[in-house]
């Protein structure tokens, strides 16, 4: 549904109504947030909330952060395979083919596990689905779920011929790349990004959400950016697109929403989520990005609002809509397994003039 007016309800922080949950029919919760439409030049075509919000993207930017060794040919240069290539932009559930192909890139970019530096989490192939690990199971860095990103800074460094030491130090080479691609990927002076540094110690940065949503049309397009955009990464970001489409598995994981939706959207959508309730999505046969940001960090209104904005779009076919159906109206579910409420998208898009 599109509302026509630019006026909607907003709490006093420029959200708007992203998803509602619900027991036995009474709403409980509300999710506010914000989200923007836009083209690969950055017109702003659609909106729910202000589509201008500052947000930290987090691991949304890891397409990004790796365009400069893509557009290097790093990929081959280094040997790598295409799934090695997808897990450099994932922030996946730190199951054994996501630990092997980071270790992989490492080994052929010759550099040591020991050289990353993103710590160690109990992976979320755990965590996502809130369970504990088998007794006497171990994990390591390769288990994190930004171990590809990481791996693919190291890989960048040699190409670079920089040090592999002090990589996320935002004044090294490897990180004054990423932040220009960044930069130029959104449609953004560098100097506008604001930083800070993410849950695995490397950079990250806020940018409007609606930068956010240019960069991931962009994305989309990869090596048909409207010349007009000067884009020089336009191929890092075709073999990102690729990379991400093609193994989809490698960017998230078992029963995740991004691996979800990328098989949904059967090629022609690429998706990565962000911490704190951040999704971006961008549709390569319409040469849009779609970002989402939920004001609470909380994944449940993400995922029904992420659905609702897909549909609103008219992207959703029968097909799509089948595949999809669990993310659309989750049941919320007692200790003892009985279905006690649910949550609906709130998500109501506006057309933008």
């Amino acid at each position: 549904m599109f509302m026509n007016s630019d006026t909607t309800l907003m709490n006093n922080h420029g959200y708007a109504p992203l998803a509602e949950v619900r027991r036995a029919g009474v709403t409980e919760s509300l999710h506010f947030g914000a989200v923007a439409v836009t083209n690969a030049r950055g017109d702003i075509l659609y909106a729910a909330g202000d589509a201008r919000k500052m947000t930290f993207a987090r691991s949304a930017l890891k397409p990004f952060q790796a365009a400069p060794f893509f557009a290097a040919d790093g990929v081959r240069r280094l040997g790598l395979t295409l799934n090695e290539a997808a897990v450099l932009c994932a922030s996946h559930s730190g199951e054994a083919r996501h630990a092997q192909a980071a270790a992989n890139v490492l080994a052929k970019a010759d550099a040591q596990r020991t050289q990353l530096r993103c710590g160690c989490h109990l992976p979320f192939r755990f965590t996502w689905f809130d369970q504990l690990p088998p007794a006497g199971e171990t994990w390591n860095e390769l288990h994190h779920n930004c171990s590809g990103k990481h791996a693919g800074f190291l890989a960048a460094a040699r190409l670079q011929g920089a040090p592999l030491d002090g990589y996320i130090d935002p004044q090294h080479a490897v990180q004054i790349a990423a932040r220009q691609a960044l930069a130029s990927c959104v449609g953004m002076h560098v100097d506008d990004l604001i930083a800070g540094t993410d849950g695995c110690s490397a950079p990250t940065y806020a940018l409007p959400l609606h930068s956010l949503a240019q960069g991931f049309a962009r994305l989309a397009l990869g090596k048909d950016v409207p010349d007009d955009a000067n884009h020089e990464y336009k191929h890092g970001l075709d073999m990102a697109f690729n990379a991400m489409t093609t193994h989809p598995e490698m960017v998230s994981g078992e029963g995740r929403n991004d691996l979800a939706y990328t098989l949904a959207g059967g090629g022609d959508w690429v998706c990565k989520i962000g911490a704190e309730g951040v999704q971006a999505i961008g549709i390569r046969s319409l040469g849009l990005g779609i970002a989402i940001k939920v004001a609470d960090g909380n994944y449940r209104g993400l995922h029904p609002a992420s659905v609702a904005v897909l549909d609103q779009l008219g992207l959703l076919t029968d097909a799509r809509r089948s595949a999809l159906a669990t993310w659309v109206n989750p049941v919320l579910k007692s200790a003892a397994g009985l279905p006690v409420g649910d949550i609906v998208s709130a998500v109501k898009l506006r057309e933008m003039g």
